[in-house]
């Protein structure tokens, strides 16, 4: 397991460089061979649609969604979820794994990587059951979790809605006895503004600052959302502006909201189209309001919790006392929750400061992760778990 986590993590598989997505994607599929699956197919995406710098839509291209089924007629049917994208740009300095003690630190070891490899061992346990006939099980690897799943999205939601009884989620786990239950829901927005050039010495009166009207309205939202309870805003990025004795004509703000209702969803779309409205009321100004909410907030059902005190008591049979958590990371599970279908996450190995440089994953917890996975699995398919 190690070895695969390593020989994974060791290749860049950022969510836009398609050359190492496809080398990723290569890898798992040569390793998925062993489960012997009835199909195994490669699904092009669409891009993600991006707004440039110079405020112009630009199609980014992203991975192939890998599709693997097997026994589609068993009588117990599993979606299995995870990604192989990380968020590590192809010449980023966080490039190998390293081996540290009980861990492996690297670029994606815990996100997702070892959640691959999980996976790929509870189903190869599974395989070895006689009651695997009873069980069939269809795995979906994406190559745009980090960027909202843009382009899988629909496969996924499709996949949730189609003959299957429950979700399994391989992210990484934040502790060694947690499993996260509750997570929130995230978007990614950018406003484009437009206002007007002038000289910024001799006629600066002439001129509208888009690059002002981009911070106004950055500290105004963020105001505005602060006042609806555990709703974050996270402005990361002004583009705009040029030389010093110019007044900015165009600027795009972007950031990111964080909501765990799907009211408060509601409301944040609401506040956010009130502020642009009121963007556009300043003189010489226009704004337009991009992106959405890629993850819908994910709270688990009556069904899924029935389905959590399952894998609990799974977990005491390993030695292990699961308690659940929230998260304010989104993943997978929020879109595929938002079928209706129970879905259960980070199933993945234990990880820790995933989307940095000190990423990194506990080795024990890989095997301990499979076994957990498993052994559901197997209680699934000899029916001592009932289906939700």
């Amino acid at each position: 397991m190690v070895d695969l986590v390593t020989r994974l993590a060791d290749q860049n598989s950022f969510s836009h460089n398609v050359a190492g997505l496809a080398a990723v994607s290569q890898m798992i599929e040569d390793e998925f061979e062993a489960l012997e699956p009835d199909t195994m197919q490669r699904i092009t995406l669409a891009p993600e649609e991006s707004l440039s710098p110079a405020g112009q839509g630009v199609p980014l291209p992203v991975g192939q969604l890998l599709s693997m089924t097997k026994r589609p007629t068993a009588p117990v049917q599993v979606l299995l979820v995870i990604h192989y994208d990380t968020v590590y740009p192809v010449d980023h300095a966080f490039r190998t794994v390293t081996r540290e003690d009980q861990t492996l630190r690297g670029p994606g070891v815990a996100d997702a990587k070892g959640g691959i490899v999980v996976m790929f061992n509870a189903l190869l346990a599974l395989e070895r059951s006689p009651a695997a006939k009873n069980l069939g099980w269809r795995v979906l690897l994406n190559p745009d979790e980090e960027i909202g799943s843009p382009g899988s999205a629909p496969a996924l939601i499709t996949a949730a809605r189609t003959g299957v009884h429950l979700g399994l989620v391989f992210e990484p786990a934040p502790a060694p006895q947690t499993m996260v239950t509750k997570r929130k829901g995230s978007g990614n927005f950018a406003v484009l503004f437009r206002g007007r050039s002038a000289h910024a010495g001799r006629e600066i009166e002439k001129g509208r600052n888009a690059v002002v009207a981009a911070a106004r309205f950055a500290l105004d939202a963020t105001a505005a959302l602060a006042g609806i309870p555990d709703v974050t805003m996270n402005v990361a990025k002004i583009d705009g502006g040029g030389p010093a004795n110019v007044v900015p004509d165009l600027a795009i703000l972007r950031f990111n909201v964080r909501v765990v209702t799907p009211e408060q969803q509601r409301q944040v779309e609401a506040r956010l189209t009130e502020l642009v409205a009121a963007a556009n009321r300043q003189d010489g100004i226009r704004a337009e309001l991009y992106g959405h909410f890629s993850s819908p907030p994910w709270v688990m059902t009556e069904r899924g919790a029935n389905l959590f005190a399952h894998l609990q008591r799974c977990g005491r049979e390993l030695g292990l006392s699961l308690t659940a958590t929230p998260s304010g990371g989104a993943s997978d599970a929020n879109k595929i929750a938002s079928t209706g279908l129970p879905v259960l996450d980070s199933l993945g190995p234990v990880g820790s400061d995933i989307h940095s440089e000190n990423e990194r994953v506990v080795i024990a917890s890989l095997a301990e992760r499979a076994k957990l996975s498993a052994l559901l699995l197997h209680k699934l398919a000899a029916g001592q778990v009932p289906l939700p």
